[in-house]
């Protein structure tokens, strides 16, 4: 989940917010909010070491009959944006890798493709558009979704060797790069500091935010092992460990593919290329083996998209699954196909959600998934943890935040910061999302006869 296509789409777009070696600071600087951040799943994680993650740990913190109840309901219903939002950007990286594999490919997407402009917008550094479009490359996208719900229509313990050929993809396609990259790397290529680079960038503050949600994109999953705690032998110890090696080594391997695959490509040509229609990976391969180099590692990078849409429908699937199914959502989303055992309405639900979205472009879809999740999630953990220790100080914690609360308060301003950053139109679809969520929410409540309108809990609906 964490090594999918994600950093091979995004280097494109944060060159176009902070030009040539500066967008190495989002990568950095969004690594070290993934290591704080992790300290605080880490601690959750070794404390309450069940399957759910944030579902889990909300409800926890902020007390199972109250509070708690309200903030678990808001995750599952926000994870059900913003987790199709991230399934669906696997998609439409696919869609945008398949146009490399011959350069009919591309001419013919070009001409029969249909955009749609639905607004504009002014971001604080320049005017931005929503759009939606439809095209051959659309129609691939539709297929493979389609596939692949279909593939994930069985039984789950069919699903391991799937899992594991994807998986071999990834690997292939990031050794490929980083072996590449080490034989032919040009510093004066990866740190040219000429044209818009010559001097320091306009609204780099603001640029800087932009590029750290790209980033942290790239990054997310991080702490996917919090998702089935109650699986993982001496979770105490292992899950900090998984979780903080697993932030450390994606971002050295992350800056590590930026500065091979840059060390080659120049950044001057990556931007005055469409970004929804361009392939860095592909063009890097091109330059050094030719075009049979570029088809092979769009193939490459096609079946990693495979692979990270994948396993994002097997593991989201299971999250409204497992609230239903504990009473903390509703109750119809917890059914079980009668003969196959599996998820199947909560399966369908989120494949239907990762259909709608697959039709936005890419960027607008990056920074939606990353807003909307971090108020009720991200930020809800931070102020959770603090909660918990505060309320329960004798609980036993195998791992403890490391120079506790200093993390906390560099997480907050980081995710803050990049909130803030995300543009407003954004930020009101996960406001207006939210506040939707709470109505549901009482609505659903009052016909549970539960909290906040009876003191005991009943039946979920």
């Amino acid at each position: 989940m964490i090594v999918g296509a994600g950093v091979f789409v995004t280097i494109p777009y944060m060159l176009r917010e902070l030009p040539g070696p500066y967008a190495l600071l989002g990568w950095l600087a969004a690594g070290g909010l993934m290591l704080v951040d992790g300290l605080i799943w880490s601690e959750l994680g070794a404390t309450m070491p069940g399957s759910g993650g944030s579902y889990l740990y909300l409800l926890e913190c902020y007390g199972r009959d109250r509070w708690g109840r309200l903030l678990a309901f808001l995750f599952i219903w926000q994870f059900l944006i913003s987790g199709p939002l991230e399934i669906a950007s696997g998609i439409i990286a696919l869609e945008q890798f398949s146009t490399s594999l011959h350069p009919s490919l591309k001419d013919l997407n070009e001409k029969r493709t249909i955009t749609a402009k639905l607004g504009k917008w002014h971001d604080g550094t320049k005017e931005k558009t929503l759009t939606v479009s439809f095209g051959p490359t659309r129609v691939l996208g539709i297929l493979v979704l389609a596939g692949l719900l279909a593939l994930l229509y069985r039984r789950i313990s069919t699903l391991g060797r799937w899992t594991m050929t994807f998986w071999l993809g990834v690997l292939g396609a990031i050794a490929w790069i980083l072996l590449e990259g080490a034989g032919h790397y040009q510093p004066a290529v990866a740190f040219d500091f000429s044209g818009d680079a010559a001097s320091w960038p306009d609204d780099f503050w603001i640029k800087l935010g932009k590029v750290m949600i790209l980033a942290m994109y790239s990054y997310l999953g991080y702490y996917n092992i919090c998702y089935i705690g109650d699986e993982v032998h001496n979770p105490g110890r292992t899950i900090p460990r998984s979780i903080l090696l697993s932030a450390l080594l994606v971002c050295l391997m992350f800056v590590g593919l930026h500065l091979a695959m840059l060390g080659v490509v120049s950044w001057t040509e990556v931007i005055e290329s469409d970004p929804d229609d361009y392939s860095l990976a592909a063009v890097f391969m091109e330059k050094l083996h030719g075009q049979w180099g570029a088809t092979l590692m769009s193939v490459l990078l096609v079946w990693s998209c495979l692979g990270s849409a994948f396993a994002g429908l097997l593991g989201y699937s299971r999250i409204p699954y497992g609230a239903a199914r504990q009473g903390h959502f509703f109750s119809v989303v917890g059914k079980v196909h009668p003969t196959l055992r599996i998820p199947h309405v909560s399966l369908l639900l989120v494949g239907g959600m990762t259909l709608f979205w697959s039709f936005f472009d890419l960027a607008n879809v990056i920074n939606a998934l990353l807003t909307t999740r971090i108020l009720e999630q991200f930020i809800g953990q931070i102020v959770g943890v603090m909660l918990l220790r505060r309320r329960q100080p004798n609980r036993p914690r195998p791992y403890k935040i490391w120079l506790y609360p200093l993390p906390c308060g560099l997480a907050l301003v980081g995710w803050l910061y990049m909130y803030a950053c995300a543009g407003w139109p954004f930020i009101l679809l996960g406001l207006v999302t939210l506040g939707l969520g709470g109505v549901v929410f009482l609505v659903w409540s009052l016909r549970a006869k539960s909290w906040p309108f009876y003191p005991q809990e009943s039946s979920p609906v």
